[in-house]
């Protein structure tokens, strides 16, 4: 009797022991305190439109009972979205750990006003804490509704433009514009404001009207505020056609051989004949060189760097003018044709190259078929092109006043003799130079415009 007594206490407290633990481990279960995961993208600082958001819970424990999306401005709250998820197995073992969806705020729907909504995401679990309403998750986000697109009108009413040709647009926009500018079809020149102006958000904007722009361009106005939204604004205008050349040049043997060891570092295949060769770089190697040059837009500075009329080289005849369009031919077949995006300048070899105005060198290097070349930044969008040099007398980032030597006259890169290639830049597009020369042009289309921002 003494021995069952001695074998049945501690077999009694052995599941005692057990079930306090199960009963221990149950409530941890039951009444976890792990509360669920909520993620949600993108986290806009402003609203200005129907914005799709990106919402992922996950609960890896007790499994998540439910959520909640609500927009509350100014003390009235809107649900959005509301999800509940069933409890399955025992334990909610065949619930749902993971959810993931997407949900849209439209402000226009939602009848909201303009200022602050807050956007705020509850989740909860399958936990009984709190009185059995489980875990729950609070995440908010705070965010301005702004549905108005930025204001703007065009200053300068006189905007006569050549085809290939630069335009300058003044124009005034409202404070909260964070970007804008002008459209030529598909090309976006970037507007700069200035500070000089008695009037409040002016900014000016060089603008090209490509060789190619088509007979009717599509030119506007564009600005874009902090909260995304958008305007456009037509402005007057009058393009003007331009007639430009057609240049045959014949591609000798002669020329091939003089040229073609330029390019040594170019990989050609071993098998290219010479003129194939010659039409690779006059077309691959050309494109690449033009994407530098469009790339260089970013380069520019937003203040103006240039001043009064510009500078051509001295003594030069013009051997090829802007737009030309060639034709190039070989034993009396055309095998090519490209556009000639400058103006060819011939004097003595080895010629002083002057800058053409005051600017900061933002290129200076070999370059393709144009050689040891040079290009300043004059501000605002503005650059000048120097190529075929025979030698650099300046260096990256250097300063350098109107009328500073950069280099000399040669014929490196694709260059059938000593010459300048010198061209404009426009927002990374090539215009005709030959306007930037002629003081009549400068004052009627660009320094009356400028007179306007005096206060």
């Amino acid at each position: 009797m003494a021995k069952t007594k001695k074998i049945g206490l501690p077999l009694t407290f052995g599941i005692i022991i057990a079930l306090l633990g199960l009963l221990a481990w149950f409530s941890s279960v039951i009444f976890e305190g792990e509360k669920p995961q909520v993620r949600l993208g993108p986290l806009p600082q402003y609203l200005s439109g129907e914005t799709a958001f990106k919402l992922s819970a996950s609960d890896m424990k007790r499994g998540l009972r439910s959520l909640r999306v609500t927009i509350v401005q100014g003390g009235r709250s809107k649900d959005i979205l509301e999800k509940r998820f069933p409890f399955k197995g025992l334990l909610n073992s065949q619930g749902i750990r993971r959810y993931e969806t997407r949900f849209y705020v439209d402000p226009s729907r939602l009848n909201l006003a303009q200022g602050r909504v807050d956007l705020q995401v509850r989740v909860w679990d399958y936990s009984r804490r709190g009185g059995g309403d489980g875990n729950q998750t609070l995440l908010q986000h705070k965010m301005l509704l702004d549905t108005i697109p930025p204001g703007m009108r065009a200053l300068s009413r006189m905007n006569y433009v050549n085809v290939g040709g630069t335009g300058l647009l003044v124009y005034q926009a409202s404070s909260d514009t964070v970007e804008s500018g002008v459209f030529v079809n598909e090309l976006f020149f970037k507007g700069y404001p200035v500070g000089t102006s008695s009037r409040g958000g002016v900014h000016v904007c060089y603008f090209a009207v490509p060789y190619n722009a088509g007979v009717h361009p599509n030119l506007y106005l564009w600005a874009k505020d902090r909260a995304g939204n958008v305007s456009k604004e037509r402005f007057p205008h009058h393009i003007r056609r331009k007639k430009f050349r057609t240049e045959s040049i014949q591609i000798t043997d002669r020329f091939l051989k003089q040229v073609l060891p330029y390019f040594s570092f170019y990989p050609f295949e071993p098998e290219d004949s010479d003129i194939q060769k010659f039409l690779e770089i006059n077309g691959k190697l050309r494109e690449e060189n033009g994407r530098v040059f469009f790339d260089l837009r970013t380069e520019t500075l937003p203040e103006p760097l240039w001043e009064g009329s510009w500078l051509r080289l001295r003594n030069a005849a013009t051997m090829a003018r802007f737009a030309d369009h060639r034709r190039y031919y070989y034993k009396g077949e055309q095998v090519d044709e490209k556009v000639h995006m400058g103006v060819d300048l011939a004097s003595l070899a080895n010629s002083e190259v002057p800058a053409a105005n005051s600017g900061r060198v933002i290129y200076r290097d070999r370059l393709g078929i144009y050689g040891n070349t040079v290009v300043l930044d004059h501000g605002q969008g503005i650059a000048s092109v120097y190529a075929h040099l025979s030698d650099f007398s300046v260096d990256m980032g250097q300063e350098v006043a109107k009328g500073d030597v950069i280099g000399h006259t040669g014929q490196t890169g694709l260059a059938g003799g000593d010459h300048l290639h010198f061209g404009i830049m426009v927002g990374g597009v090539f215009v005709n130079p030959v306007e930037w020369w002629d003081s009549h042009w400068l004052r009627d289309n660009i320094l009356r415009k400028l007179a306007l921002l005096k206060p």
